[in-house]
């Protein structure tokens, strides 16, 4: 998910009056004493109970941060390592590897990156002062392993029975110095403050996408801020795998995959923000690297598996045999490798979307007949999973899986009861599945291409759902599925999943009914702002008119390394990205089809909406030229070239069927010049803030002034495809002289 912007929040509350330093120049003064706190405090996620208690607190140069000591406890930690009382544990959660004085030290470094202020931590909290912070354990059994007590009517006091909610108190604590105007006030209040749900997840769909070390880490930052507590990495699917182990050579690509001293590093700084890490790799299904890599697919060796037999846009490799002792074994080497690299207790293995026509495989009907053990796919693959979940059960993990095994008949064999399903159909926000454990995730999927082109309704979210307290269901989470955007920017993720994620870790946290508007809510979330510490990405430089930013040729070439191509002949086409680093791929159904008689080798002929091609760029502020040949094919009502969720450049404008460009909830914008049927055109847009001027074959048909960020997410959207053949898409991000744009035509000779 991609750029820094406001974002994070926490819970409210705490100094009286003290000796008061100078505010930064500019700063609104301090609120009197004696006023009345708000409503809902300046923190997401919403505290479960908050009482203000009117007037507010100034953090001064002479404010301390004070660690209470922790009683000695027969047979327990040494006093100064404790991080967890016998309240604070918690089944789900990894135990907290921080101390009260490691959290009281990462307070003292947050609380100077936003105040300006460097207070001393000291071990002594018998005399705590007005303006003085003090975090201390208490076996309070209300508080749970993640929940904690604030009370600021006097000096700042944050009570917690582990570690993780002395953490998050301090980020209620930061977000509401963030929000106040000095960075300084607090108002006074009281509040405890315990989560309703025990797992807030966020997924990355890693094994489609390789996710830069350093997104990662500004993700666990935002994570933590808001009490989000796991990250699950998606970390193996059909097309990538990306564990490096010594032990599978070949397995992963070294450059886009993460070996134990990444994890390790990943795990140390997730513990510092209190975010676990929960690994997944998807089997039997989603697995053609695993399969190729070891031989161990349904179409691999005697009486194979056919395309009949699976989903019609891949290969039987997809599956591991699930009938052969090899495949299984090595299925069980696998995950039995990875279980240790993880602190999270859950570990998912996918089982999801086998189909169901392998059942009609000669070997599976083979299989079934001769083994007495099971009698149907459905006996198969819970069977299989059983057997996995053996081997975590033996590294002290829990085994998830995607649901979908519980609609198979399956009379012999049933998935063990500890096994954990996440429930990504229906509403999927209550308990669905009796005898299991659940995680809800159907309506949070962050699944941003024109195929699926899924996203969270976050008007319902924040104003409708209800999250599940049952204590079936473990929690919630959000999804990040790269599905066709496999080379997509992190960032452009990021920009997609921000808002939804903060209404995730609010209404997770707090269940209870929303006291305010989503536009109130993301009114709070701007006054809080970004996380301590979170980086903005290193802004991409604008290569000029000299060179152009992307060229994609739509010739073949085979998927890069690190990629595995999972498709049936005819999807999932690969379209490099000669000039920049955006390559993109067609979907799985109603692919573009190559032709060889493009403008310059081969071209891509759309002749269905659902022709696309997925990107997952970053749009481009003006000034940028954007020149394609298209040979058109059809009239259609609306024809989009390039679109995203602001805007789309059109080959037929809706009303006019004409060349022109549209920003969406703005205005449609149509040129003078309707493209002709069957011959190739060059069509050139250069714009500037303000303007855009249209080049038909080196000439200037017509000129707008309008313009829209070059929308960069994909070729096409689901309800306007283009019809006809495209070759030689390239983009600048400058805007091209009516000269350079007549010798770009005369390149061509054509």
């Amino acid at each position: 998910m991609r750029r820094a912007v406001p974002v994070l929040s926490l819970l409210v509350g705490l100094l009286a009056t003290a000796l008061t330093a100078p505010s930064p120049a500019g700063a609104r003064p301090a609120p009197p004493a004696g006023t009345t706190a708000p409503a809902v405090p300046d923190v997401v996620p919403r505290p479960t109970s908050w009482t203000g208690l009117g007037g507010s607190g100034t953090l001064t140069h002479r404010s301390r941060i004070l660690v209470a000591p922790v009683p000695a406890r027969p047979g327990g930690a040494t006093p100064e390592r404790t991080t967890t009382l016998p309240a604070g544990r918690g089944e789900l959660i990894a135990p907290s590897s921080q101390t009260p004085a490691q959290v009281a030290a990462q307070l003292r470094d947050d609380i100077r990156a936003v105040s300006g202020l460097t207070l001393p931590v000291r071990t002594d909290a018998r005399r705590a002062a007005k303006g003085d912070i003090v975090l201390r354990l208490s076996d309070d059994r209300a508080l749970g392993a993640e929940g904690y007590r604030l009370d600021s009517a006097a000096a700042v006091r944050i009570d917690a029975a582990s570690t993780h909610g002395l953490f998050y108190g301090t980020r209620t604590l930061l977000q509401l110095l963030r929000a106040a105007p000095d960075h300084r006030t607090l108002p006074r209040a009281r509040s405890l403050d315990v989560p309703a749900q025990r797992m807030r997840t966020v997924m990355l769909d890693a094994g489609r996408k390789y996710w830069q070390p350093s997104y990662l880490e500004n993700l666990v930052r935002r994570m933590g801020d808001q009490k989000l507590n796991t990250l699950f990495l998606h970390l193996a699917d059909s097309e990538g795998f990306r564990l490096n182990s010594p032990r599978f050579p070949g397995l992963a690509d070294p450059e886009h995959s993460y070996d134990r001293a990444d994890i390790e590093r990943l795990k140390r700084f997730a513990a510092r923000h209190h975010v676990q890490v929960m690994p997944g790799i998807d089997v039997p299904g989603h697995a053609t690297v695993l399969t190729e890599a070891f031989g161990i697919g349904f179409g691999d060796g005697p009486n194979p598996c056919t395309p009949a037999h699976t989903h019609s846009h891949l290969t039987p490799n997809w599956m591991v045999d699930m009938t052969s002792e090899r495949a299984v074994a090595k299925s069980a080497e696998v995950v039995a490798e990875f279980a240790g690299w993880f602190d999270a207790p859950l570990f998912s293995i996918g089982a999801d979307e086998l189909p169901g026509q392998l059942a009609d495989c000669p070997r599976v009907k083979e299989h079934l007949a001769a083994d007495p053990d099971v009698s149907t796919l459905g006996d198969l693959l819970n069977r299989y999973i059983n057997t996995l979940d053996a081997v975590l059960a033996r590294h002290g993990r829990r085994t998830v899986v995607y649901n979908g095994s519980e609609h198979m008949a399956a009379p012999q064999q049933k998935v063990n009861p500890s096994v954990v399903f996440m429930n990504w159909e229906g509403s999927g926000t209550d308990p669905a599945i009796p005898g299991h454990d659940e995680l809800a995730l159907a309506p949070f999927y962050v699944t941003p291409n024109n195929y699926h082109n899924r996203y969270p309704d976050e008007s319902w979210m924040y104003g409708s759902w209800a999250p599940s307290t049952s204590s079936d269901m473990l929690g919630s989470m959000i999804t990040n599925w790269a599905d066709y955007n496999f080379w997509a920017d992190d960032a452009y993720f990021e920009e997609h999943t921000r808002a939804p994620r903060a209404i995730l870790a609010d209404r997770s946290w707090n269940a209870s009914p929303v006291p305010d508007t989503l536009d109130a809510f993301r009114a709070r979330l701007a006054r809080i702002g970004e996380a301590p510490g979170v980086t903005e990405p290193p802004s991409k430089p604008r290569t000029g008119a000299s060179k152009p930013a992307h060229h994609w040729t739509f010739d073949p070439k085979p998927y890069p390394r690190g990629w595995t191509w999972a498709g049936s002949p005819g999807n999932t086409l690969y379209a490099q990205d000669s000039a920049g680093s955006l390559p993109g791929s067609s979907y799985i159904i109603n692919n573009p089809v190559p032709v060889s008689d493009g403008v310059r080798g081969q071209a891509w002929r759309f002749d269905s909406d659902r022709d696309g091609v997925g990107f997952g760029g970053l749009d481009v502020a003006e000034p940028w030229t954007v020149s394609t040949w298209v040979r058109s094919t059809g009239r259609t009502a609306d024809q989009v070239l390039l679109s995203s969720k602001a805007g789309a450049l059109k080959l037929q404008q809706r009303g006019t069927g004409r060349v022109g460009f549209t920003r969406y909830g703005g205005a449609d914008h149509s040129f003078g010049y309707t493209l002709p049927l069957g011959e190739w055109v060059q069509l050139t847009w250069v714009t500037t803030p303000g303007r855009t001027t249209l080049y038909a074959d080196g000439e200037r048909v017509g000129s707008v002034a309008a313009s829209i960020p070059l929308p960069l997410r994909s070729i096409g959207t689901p309800q306007a495809g283009l019809r006809g053949d495209l070759d030689e898409l390239l983009t600048w991000d400058a805007a091209l002289s009516p000269a350079q744009v007549r010798a770009r035509f005369a390149q061509y000779g054509r």
